[in-house]
């Protein structure tokens, strides 16, 4: 008996700290997308523009994004976005670990970009 509810709060532990990691990657990968496609589709918006869009879209997420850890570049028609934060995760009750979590956009687009001020 004490053996089964052991191997039960064994799985309810493994069960729970997979709903939390799926909850802290499933906003990451959406941020991944929208900022891949706002980096693509930019038309002729400065980086500081396009920088300010990725926050927003940071924020739309509740992605704990800071201006800190985001870098917009360009050269030509070429696009580089770089970000990284850290997400809080709680893997078990009263443990919570601090995952760290970048991504890193390089793409082309057709448009003529707008220099920055």
């Amino acid at each position: 008996m004490i053996r089964t509810v052991l191997k039960l709060a064994l799985v309810a532990l493994v069960a729970n700290a997979t709903w939390h990691v799926f909850g802290a990657f499933a906003p990451h990968y959406k941020l991944k997308d929208s900022v891949q496609y706002a980096a693509q589709y930019r038309g002729d918006m400065t980086d500081a523009a396009l920088s300010e869009k990725i926050l927003g879209l940071a924020a739309q997420f509740e992605v704990p994004l800071t201006a800190e850890g985001l870098s917009v570049t360009h050269e030509n028609y070429h696009t580089i976005v770089a970000l990284a934060y850290v997400r809080p995760v709680d893997l078990a009750p009263g443990f919570t670990y601090p995952w760290p979590l970048s991504i890193h956009v390089d793409t082309f687009h057709l448009a003529q970009i707008k220099p920055d001020p």
